[in-house]
């Protein structure tokens, strides 16, 4: 099949949100789906800024030479939205003969953000453009095939999705769980009933400033767990990182990824880059958390491993299991974030991670109990997760595939 330059198939469009209508302003991730602006609207001009209809695309091209790919995306959310005046919207002319979503599926191989990324370092300008995306060839076959194609994958992001809000489900359920018992203290007591309601006795606690069951210690998270942080060996010492084996964590790696189970990650680093560095090896089973930037982002290492700086690290404990502390943390993010400090980024020290408060049961059965009712829903969430990998990677298979089209 003949290659076919873009520029024939696609016009910028200018609309401007002149009479206000529309204030669902949107950002655009680094996945190509909107995000939910963070930029602070009150007093700005909204009018100047641009709208992005149904089946149109906006893109950034001032991104692709500092993170190496165009965020681009098609707006398929069912209402128009608004996005900066920085931006660029465009739309494809004629939809009988080039499927926006075909279009999408070209925009999110690897592919082509290499192409885009070489291009900006070839270019006059220094930086990718309009200019250049009208240049970029791709194959177009007939609208049929583009509808096949795109059912083809929509089908399998279908099930990603529902892969996804299942495991949102039974992490609730979990998280609902764990405040039932250990924060609105209704555990089950010894008849099996819920202890606070059916009379359990309760206590006021100074520190906590609220009745707590009585037996019931007040610590701190210092005072339980042991903490670890992370490191980075020199960058510049190829040794330190060539052929690594051993798994070295970023919050990238959490933030970019849906799964609470981790395997592996997008660098590793050598036995000497560990030795040379402050980077410390994790049993499998720590609990991860991102410490900086974005906070409280959390995984469990599935496989021994390191991490960066920005991590707190909570190592396996006899009593409490992983799927403990997750819901801790869950519960607790609103006290991680209010004790984060920072002028370039919020950042957790592990000094203040571990002042913060913990209420211990004086019943220690009550934790194994606790265990037997999640775990399973953890273990589904587990599965699911691999389930979701491999969909994934078949995603990855038929955009792969764009490029060899026939007919």
């Amino acid at each position: 099949m003949s290659y076919k330059k873009l520029g024939e198939y696609i016009r910028k469009v200018e609309n401007k949100n002149k009479d206000m209508k529309i204030l669902n302003l949107q950002g655009l991730s680094m996945s190509k789906e909107f995000r939910k602006s963070t930029s602070n609207i009150v007093g700005t001009d909204l009018s100047k800024y641009k709208i992005v209809k149904q089946g149109q695309f906006c893109c950034d091209f001032m991104s692709v030479i500092r993170v190496h790919k165009l965020p681009v995306v098609l707006n398929n959310l069912g209402e128009d939205v608004i996005i900066s005046p920085a931006y660029v919207v465009f739309e494809v002319i004629d939809e009988s003969l080039l499927l926006p979503e075909y279009l999408m599926l070209w925009f999110r191989r690897s592919e082509f953000d290499r192409y885009a990324d070489f291009r900006c370092d070839s270019s006059i300008r220094g930086g990718f453009q309009w200019e250049e995306l009208c240049e970029v060839e791709l194959p177009i076959p007939s609208i049929e095939k583009q509808r096949e194609i795109v059912a083809q994958y929509q089908a399998v992001a279908n099930k990603i999705k529902v892969n996804e809000q299942i495991c949102e489900k039974l992490e609730a359920t979990a998280q609902t769980l764990y405040k039932q018992w250990f924060v609105d203290f209704e555990f089950p007591n010894e008849e099996g009933k819920p202890y606070k309601s059916s009379g359990g006795k309760m206590v006021w606690n100074e520190e906590l400033e609220k009745e707590i069951p009585e037996g019931w210690e007040v610590l701190t998270i210092g005072d339980i767990f042991k903490i670890s942080g992370g490191g980075t060996p020199k960058t510049e010492v190829e040794e330190y990182w060539k052929d690594g084996d051993i798994l070295w964590y970023s919050p990238t790696d959490l933030t970019k990824s849906k799964s609470i189970h981790s395997y592996d990650t997008e660098k590793k680093i050598t036995k000497e880059g560990l030795k040379n560095s402050s980077a410390k090896l994790l049993p499998k089973g720590s609990i991860l958390m991102t410490s900086r930037a974005t906070i409280g982002k959390v995984c469990f290492n599935e496989i021994e491993s390191t991490t960066n700086q920005g991590f707190i690290n909570i190592l396996p404990h006899k009593l409490f299991s992983k799927y403990f502390i997750y819901c801790w943390i869950q519960d607790n993010l609103s006290i991680i974030h209010s004790l984060s400090t920072g002028s370039t980024f919020l950042e957790i020290s592990k000094g203040s991670f571990n002042s913060i408060k913990f209420l211990k049961s004086v019943d220690e059965s009550l934790y194994n109990l606790f265990d037997n009712f999640i775990k399973s829903a953890f273990e589904q969430i587990r599965n699911i997760e691999f389930q979701t990998k491999k969909l994934t990677q078949l995603q990855s298979l038929l955009l792969s595939r764009l490029a060899r089209l026939e007919g």
